[in-house]
């Protein structure tokens, strides 16, 4: 006798029955009321004054849009702005699955209010059905997708959620079997996406191979240059704090070159805080002189520390307490800027289009701020009035375009992402060609993303490039640096020239 025909045969163990399955969902339904009930009627000393308000907060998803905006403006950080938008995006999943398919699936009546105090109940009542709490799914969708990206902020998110998910009972509109399941339709909606975008934790370490660098516990033996206009003051007295032995130089931009020579003379590892322009100064000393590189991201973008891993003080301090590196390439153009033999990037390159938009930008941006002379030098180039014009790997071509990355990037958007490997080899080049919409070709091609190809770009992986040919007075930009471009340019790799201080292991 099979397993399934002797388990049939014992007595108690049949097939489920409609008579069995109907005796469990009158008991579920009946603890469910119990439940209810007792949480309707017990008095809670402050919830009448905070829960309906909450309740009422989180309508809309009003209450974790505003938390999401906090974080970003106030994190401090890459992760607390990720972990909003992952929360974001999470809360967006489960309220679409809630209002498509949740509520029309069971059609259970709302709670009777007969139990309820007067003072704890809504002023405005829902009107749709009770199963599943779709404020239950978008507090438990929010938070998971926070904690998921920032096990700190998700602590401080939790007992907000919990407290949520708490108040749609309390005030009497959802029973508690309704709050559990719209909960776990929340956090499995924050795990969906996860799937689709994996957290920073999940990606492959964004450095390698693992190099060699001075222990200096506490900072001893390291000069940090940071570059006043980058913002950095306040990342600056976090850096003294936590680095007592080191030596902090605050500079104004135009002193940053002069600082860092007179740094690299008397330390065991040079230290640079600031955007990524002030990286890609400081890097090159840093291969001149043979010492290794402790970044501390304080500048807009923080492109190459946030690829690297390093996304505050903390991370940096903990690579330099154990000397921990990672070495890396240099991306080069030759020759450089300013009569140089060579330019370094460690991010981008570009001719064309951006190093124009950059230009108009930082002409008007004193006079109107940042965003709008960006939107301003975006409207101004994008009329299709400078292309470029040059032979290009053996071909004369015009384009609005010639990008080349320092490794290759990863599509996320309609933008190049983030980097997986910083000690590729390659080059990532990608170029538009010209013709007439200019707008339009820039964003086909950026949402194709790399290795693609169509009638108005190409994106392929290189590891050295040639344009000749180039019209003098043409900008290039490098690393949001600009320069004049020289009539003939060569474009390949530095391999693994740089170490970088950076944890093995990152939290």
């Amino acid at each position: 006798m099979s397993e399934t025909s002797l388990t049939s045969a014992l007595p108690g163990h049949g097939p489920a029955t409609p008579g069995t399955r109907t005796r469990v969902a009158a008991l579920l339904e009946s603890w469910d009321r119990r439940v209810f009930r007792s949480v309707a009627t017990r008095h809670w000393p402050g919830a009448d004054l905070v829960l309906p308000r909450l309740s009422r907060s989180a309508n809309h998803g009003l209450l974790w849009f505003g938390a999401a905006a906090g974080m970003a403006a106030l994190g401090g950080s890459a992760r607390a702005r990720r972990a909003a938008l992952r929360g974001v995006v999470s809360l967006g999943l489960a309220s679409a699955a809630i209002n498509t398919v949740g509520k029309r699936a069971v059609r259970r009546q709302r709670p009777v209010l007969d139990a309820v105090p007067v003072i704890r109940q809504l002023k405005r009542q829902p009107f749709t059905t009770s199963f599943p709490s779709g404020h239950s799914a978008s507090a438990a969708a929010f938070a998971t997708g926070v904690a998921l990206e920032s096990k700190g902020w998700g602590a401080l998110v939790a007992p907000v959620a919990a407290a949520v998910a708490l108040s749609r009972v309390y005030t009497g509109v959802h029973y508690p079997g309704d709050v559990l399941a719209g909960a776990a339709l929340g956090v499995g909606a924050a795990y969906a996406v996860r799937g689709l975008v994996p957290t920073r934790s999940q990606l492959p370490a964004p450095g390698r191979p693992f190099a060699t660098a001075p222990e200096l516990p506490g900072g001893r033996g390291l000069v940090v240059v940071a570059n006043r206009a980058s913002g950095s003051a306040d990342t600056a007295t976090l850096l003294r704090d936590a680095l007592p032995y080191a030596e902090v130089v605050e500079c104004e931009p135009d002193e940053v070159n002069a600082e860092l020579e007179k740094a690299a003379d008397r330390c065991r590892a040079l230290g640079v805080l600031g955007g990524d322009g002030t990286i890609n100064r400081a890097a090159g000393v840093a291969v001149r002189y043979g010492l290794p590189l402790a970044v501390f991201p304080g500048g807009t973008f923080n492109h190459f520390a946030y690829d690297l891993g390093i996304e505050s003080v903390r991370d940096t301090v903990r690579a330099l307490d154990a000397g921990e590196a990672v070495r890396v390439d240099l991306g080069r153009f030759t020759p450089g800027p300013d009569g140089a033999a060579h330019g370094h990037f460690v991010n981008t390159f570009s001719l064309g289009v951006y190093p124009e938009l950059v230009r108009v930008r930082e002409r008007w941006a004193p006079r109107i701020g940042g965003w709008p002379a960006g939107l301003l030098a975006a409207g101004k180039v994008l009329r299709g009035e400078h292309q470029l014009d040059a032979t290009f790997e053996g071909r004369r071509r015009k384009l609005w375009l010639l990008f080349a990355g320092n490794c290759l990037y990863q599509q996320v958007g309609p933008t190049p992402g983030h980097r997986h490997d910083l000690a590729d080899g390659l080059l990532d080049v990608r170029i538009v060609h010209g013709g007439r919409l200019p707008g339009m070709r820039l964003l086909a091609a950026a949402l194709a993303g790399p290795l693609s190809r169509s009638p108005v770009h190409a994106a392929e992986r290189m590891r050295r490039l040639r344009i000749r040919d180039i019209e003098p007075g043409t900008p290039l930009a490098f690393d949001g640096e600009l320069a004049e471009a020289p009539t003939e340019l060569t474009v390949d790799k530095d391999l693994e020239a740089l170490t970088v201080y950076r944890p093995r292991t990152l939290l």
